[in-house]
């Protein structure tokens, strides 16, 4: 029995390991990527900054998950549209440009939580 748990742990620990990879890769390779990375440390010294309150860092934290999540289908719906269209199609093209618009929304959403959290702080000190 205990060599089932152990087995069932390391084939999740194998996974998590396979997770890590991937957004290893999507920062290694994407150079919007890169931007929401040096944007998320932003917000993120901001908010220790500002001292934000819990569900300040709620909505922020909600806001960097949601567009890290879009960035990082966008890419993979990229990746697989290159593997199984690596000629142009338009179909492929079209698939690819809803998948960046998706991103897009994402972050447009983000930019507006944020400034509705960080607007008062800095008007505030003004």
């Amino acid at each position: 029995m205990q060599t089932n748990i152990f087995r069932f742990l390391a084939q999740r620990f194998k996974g998590f390991g396979y997770a890590l990879q991937g957004l290893r890769v999507l920062l290694q390779t994407q150079i919007h990527a890169q931007i929401h990375f040096v944007a998320s440390l932003v917000v993120i010294f901001l908010g220790f900054l500002f001292q934000l309150a819990w569900y300040e860092w709620c909505f922020l934290v909600v806001a960097m998950a949601l567009v890290w999540i879009a960035e990082a289908l966008n890419t993979a719906l990229e990746v697989l549209t290159d593997l199984v269209s690596p000629d142009f199609n338009e179909k492929a093209g079209r698939a690819k440009d809803l998948a960046a618009g998706a991103v897009l929304l994402a972050v447009i959403a983000a930019v507006v939580i944020g400034c509705i959290v960080f607007i008062p702080k800095v008007q505030k000190i003004w």
